[in-house]
């Protein structure tokens, strides 16, 4: 039976959520002839500023509900980016002391400024072991939130049922990225399980395992290297990541990345970072086969997240050039696509 702390404590973030309502889908302009709706889901809106909210909320929910957390319990997870600042929101919400162990190098400002701290190790790999090691020594719990992603029980979190509630007609196709991969695994299958005619397509960045690992049929499949687009792309198939309700896999160039992340701000004037870009990107190479074939209908994609701090990453000129990313020619090619009415 779940004691009263935990009951009170899930009944917050049960509040959090009702708090904040559907986020907003925004629509993305195409030439009319096109018979074609682009639309973007905009996860920025929430409080930690990305889609990981919804995730770390639902994380810190089971652990509750499962007695994994109580009264006091210091939480640890091997984590950076959003997701920290996310998890670092909800332990403060419940109370909770947090630490979020990143490689050297990490910011961990965000984090720190929601009261948690931030331990900084090297080599990178070595997050994870320390993490569990810090959470053993202090009596606390290891998150671990790339495993629990795949057990936690969220259903996207409410966002696939949010986003079809949210248009007039089912889309034709649902556009996502993968980091885990728990936000795909829950939107393929809730449009299985409901018989839905939409398709659901997965973009993926350079050195990701997702895209070879999903075409190969390897569940194992792994690349080894990171993914320099922050909150997607994995060196390995994640146990969340269910290939099978996939129904396209679109590798997308990092440079193509920045180039329509920076399309996005001009469009939406929010300063999302490089995984839109990979999204709109995927999503626009959609658009047109559906244009080409004159298919008209709904392609829905995701803003993952937005802040300040990519006017200084991949909205940089400095930052893409020191990165090799030239985002120029895509930048191009969006010019030319979205220019004109056809080819």
């Amino acid at each position: 039976m779940i004691d009263r702390w935990a009951a009170e404590g899930i009944a917050r973030l049960d509040e959090d959520l009702a708090r904040q309502g559907a986020t907003p889908l925004r629509p993305f302009p195409l030439p009319a002839a096109w018979g074609v709706r682009l639309w973007l889901k905009d996860e920025s809106v929430h409080p930690t500023g990305g889609l990981k909210h919804r995730l770390a909320r639902a994380i810190f929910r089971t652990a509750l509900a499962a007695g994994r957390i109580g009264r006091g319990t210091a939480v640890v997870d091997a984590v950076g980016g959003t997701m920290a600042v996310a998890e670092a929101y909800f332990a403060r919400l419940l109370g909770l002391p947090y630490t979020a162990v990143m490689p050297r190098g990490s910011t961990g400002a965000e984090v720190e400024r929601l009261g948690g701290s931030v331990r900084h190790v090297h080599p990178p790999v070595a997050v994870y072991g320390e993490a569990s090691r810090l959470a053993e020594e202090m009596g606390g719990h290891y998150l671990d939130y790339y495993a629990s992603a795949a057990t936690v029980d969220w259903q996207g979190g409410g966002l696939a049922v949010e986003l079809l509630d949210q248009v007039d007609r089912c889309p034709a196709w649902i556009v996502v990225g993968a980091g885990t991969g728990a936000t795909s695994a829950a939107i393929g299958r809730m449009l299985r399980e409901r018989r839905l005619p939409a398709r659901l397509a997965v973009v993926d960045p350079e050195n990701s395992a997702y895209f070879p690992g999903w075409t190969l049929g390897a569940a194992d499949y792994g690349t080894g290297m990171p993914s320099r687009i922050d909150g997607i792309g994995r060196p390995r198939m994640e146990p969340a990541f269910d290939p099978d309700v996939v129904d396209m896999v679109v590798p997308v160039p990092d440079a193509a990345s920045v180039a329509a992340a920076r399309r996005v701000r001009e469009v939406t004037g929010s300063a999302v970072g490089p995984a839109a870009g990979t999204n709109l990107w995927g999503a626009l190479e959609l658009v047109t086969r559906m244009r080409d074939r004159d298919e008209p209908g709904d392609v829905i994609t995701l803003i993952g997240d937005a802040g300040e701090r990519h006017l200084h990453r991949c909205h940089d000129d400095a930052w893409a050039e020191a990165a090799g990313l030239d985002w120029r020619p895509h930048a191009a090619r969006l010019s030319r696509l979205l220019g004109a009415e056809r080819p």
